[in-house]
């Protein structure tokens, strides 16, 4: 079981090249690149059970092969094809030996693991749970469907994407290239169309690509090895011949089925046809059943064009009619013509009114009844009145009349909203005309007397609790706009610039627990706060901290970012978040100059900066009584504000804007939000309001007279201890480095 990964001379060109280590390792950046998560995993040797999830040829049992190379652990493999119950009992006592005799844990690797059936993997989970061993599973199906969901829940999954073309061509050319496991010591050339051929047509799979450059390397010569001196070129169309036609990746039963048919339905409903045209050649020449084509073309008709064009339901019935009267090959011209017309209709789903008819239906306690004018007249009107009331519509102009059809604790509920768009359209406007007439008509609602039962000290007392519990609030709504405009993906690479307390830390690393967070703290306090947070994670999955001076990002670099913060040199991040990272600092564009330096090309910046020109002031909590005195403070507050000595605080939400732009950061966005949340006045407050060295302080001193100020201390004093509404005003900026 262990020699799965050994390679003889004699093995295909693909098992020869397999990477031996991680920095030979190629592609796949998103899950093993520099900082990442797996990547630390490896090489802390601290695994716990994973899964590879991808298509074929993405590297899943090459990243096997890596961990196998990379680990302490006893290492086993097994291929689920070949392998059943018997082989696992005999890896588990190979697992229990080790454990046993040598203290040592045990790796199993499972290739094709989802080609168990329920049964085996049943047989494995103990194991996995009592820790005998780590599993490590490569699939090439979705494996929250096709593996055990006990094992999923106990091991952490990585979906690896198919190659790209740069990638690729890493490949091919290093296969060429290496004197000892590929054909470095043959004299072999390759055209650049040749190259470009067997990667494109490779569709993202080194396995084909390397397999097509073993056939037209050892094909081309009369004779392989060739003679010494002898050259192998390879043109286009000795990799035409070598790799013949792609082979569409299509499982009938499998995520690619599945998520094929949603690129069609989501091409047609999106109004793409030629979209709508690829898709559908890939289900057919992947033999899918033209029948299932058309039925979920049945559904899309009435789901999705609707009432915008009622013509398209039939019009697609009459093409499964004539697919049926035609059949194979003939009938992909019916397919082809129905997925076209469904595309280039209009759209509408207003039809999804029923579920919510269905849903409130489903929700009630009791079945409102009938309205007696709606009832059955025909059986018994003359004994109970059924029917009664009742106004024939063709009895009227236009053949309708208004009247109440919905049951009278429904009146006014809608659950059809046509749409403005082609046939619906005129729908609409009779709809809503007719709508307005009925609701006029509808019975008043009965009064309700509205009752208080709270005293005022009650409702004061309730108050006092809402502003107790504002401030969790307005932080979490901060939280949510800093994040609002990352599309963050799991494996990104996320770094909090002001890590004090956590608040945007932790929102980071749930949102990247495969890539990573970083953040910056600037005392042994504040990282001592965060480590005892995090120490039940494991060591593996925690995020990151960077010890930083005071206020490192409010003034520029003496050096790069990366080499202040002690970072790799290659260490670049996906996004950047930071909150009040900008209020002492009088050198904005400098600053987004240290922010691009930690970003990777393409990489976003989300901020959320206090704006002190635009907050809370202390003439709007206080009452003053006098209105020579508030008009006083109201000067001198603007004053402090506005002070052109003070570029701390005089600051407009517009600066932060353009020095982002100016720092040459591209799709900036801008907006401010106003908060109030609770604030407790304490003596240390006052004295620094007040205080001569502050320029708060100072104003009030030019503005207001000496009896002034001590009517304002007088009444500062009597709010001590308590506390009061305060406003807040927050820039949200977010931008993004070029790429």
């Amino acid at each position: 079981m262990e020699e799965l990964f050994a390679s003889v001379p004699e093995s295909p060109l693909a098992a020869r090249m397999r990477p031996r280590t991680l920095d030979e390792f190629i592609g796949q950046e998103h899950i093993v690149g520099a900082g990442r998560l797996l990547r630390r995993v490896i090489q802390a040797d601290q695994l716990s059970s994973l899964l590879f999830y991808g298509p074929p040829g993405s590297g899943k049992t090459t990243l096997a092969q890596v961990i196998a190379n990379s680990t302490k652990s006893h290492f086993i493999t097994m291929n689920a094809v070949l392998s059943g119950v018997k082989e696992l009992r005999a890896a588990i006592d190979q697992a229990k030996e080790q454990h046993d005799l040598y203290g040592r844990r045990t790796t199993l690797f499972v290739d094709e693991v989802h080609r168990w059936n329920k049964a085996q993997q049943d047989a494995l989970l103990p194991w996995v749970e009592n820790g005998t061993v780590i599993l490590v599973g490569a699939t090439t199906e979705n494996p929250f469907f096709e593996v055990n969901r006990a094992l999923v829940s106990r091991s952490r999954v990585f979906q690896l994407k198919a190659l790209g073309e740069a990638d690729l061509r890493r490949v091919a050319l290093a296969a060429l290239a290496d004197p000892e496991r590929g054909y470095g010591k043959y004299r072999v050339t390759i055209e650049e169309e040749a190259l470009a051929h067997l990667v494109k047509i490779s569709n993202g799979d080194a396995r084909s690509l390397l397999n097509a450059i073993e056939l037209a390397v050892e094909t081309t010569p009369d004779r392989f090895p060739p003679l010494e001196g002898e050259a192998i070129a390879i043109t286009r169309a000795i990799a035409e011949e070598s790799i013949q036609r792609k082979v569409v990746l299509y499982d009938k039963e499998g995520d690619y089925h599945f998520d094929t048919i949603s690129a069609f339905i989501k091409s047609v409903r999106g109004s793409d046809p030629d979209a709508a045209l690829y898709w559908l050649a890939r289900m057919v020449h992947a033999g899918e059943d033209p029948h299932y084509l058309l039925r979920r073309m049945l559904i899309l008709a009435s789901e999705d064009v609707g009432m915008a064009d009622p013509r398209a339901l039939p019009f697609v019935v009459a093409a499964a009619e004539a697919f049926d009267r035609v059949g194979l090959p003939e009938g992909r011209f019916h397919l082809a013509q129905a997925a076209v017309y469904l595309a280039t209709a209009a759209k509408s789903n207003s039809a999804l009114g029923f579920f919510d008819a269905l849903a409130l239906i489903e929700s009630e306690e009791r079945a409102e009844d009938v309205p007696n004018h709606l009832r059955d007249a025909s059986r018994d009107s003359e004994g109970f009145g059924h029917g009664e009331g009742y106004l024939y519509p063709h009895a009227f102009r236009d053949h309708w009349v208004a009247q109440q059809y919905l049951p009278p604790g429904l009146q006014g509920r809608i659950f059809y909203h046509p749409q403005e768009i082609g046939e619906e359209a005129r729908i609409r406007s009779e709809v809503v005309r007719r709508r307005e007439l009925q609701l006029a008509l509808a019975a008043e609602p009965p009064s309700v007397e509205v009752l208080t039962f709270a005293a005022q000290a009650s409702v004061a007392s309730r108050w006092i609790e809402d502003l107790a519990s504002g401030h969790g609030e307005v932080l979490a709504r901060i939280r949510d706009r800093v994040f609002e405009p990352l599309a963050v993906m799991r494996h990104d690479r996320l770094l909090d610039a002001d890590a004090r307390g956590g608040l945007l830390l932790w929102e980071a690393l749930r949102r990247a627990p495969e890539g990573g967070a970083w953040g910056v703290v600037s005392s042994e306090e504040d990282a001592g706060l965060l480590e005892h947070q995090m120490r039940e994670l494991p060591e593996a999955e925690r995020p990151t901290l960077i010890r930083a001076p005071e206020r490192f990002f409010e003034r520029p670099a003496p050096s790069g970012a990366l080499a202040a913060l002690g970072l790799e040199a290659d260490l670049r991040f996906e996004a950047v978040v930071g909150r009040n990272l900008l209020t002492r600092s009088s050198g904005h564009r400098d600053v987004f100059a240290r922010f691009a330096e930690l970003l990777a090309p393409g990489g976003a910046l989300s901020l959320a900066e206090t704006v002190p020109s635009m907050g809370g002031r202390l003439s709007g909590v206080l009452d003053l009584g006098d209105a020579r005195l508030a008009t006083a403070l109201e000067a001198a507050e603007e004053r402090a504000y506005r002070d052109a000595r003070n570029p701390l605080v005089n600051w407009r939400p517009e600066a932060l804007a353009d020095a982002a732009a100016a720092a040459g950061f591209q799709d900036v966005s801008l907006g401010v939000e106003r908060f109030s949340e609770p604030r407790r006045v304490t003596e240390r407050e006052i004295a620094s309001w007040l205080s001569a060295e502050s320029s708060y302080g100072r104003a009030l001193r030019e503005a207001l007279s000496e009896e002034e100020r001590s009517r304002l201390r007088a009444l500062l004093d009597a709010l001590k201890g308590r506390q009061v509404s305060w406003s807040t005003t927050v820039a949200f900026l977010s931008c993004r480095r070029a790429s």
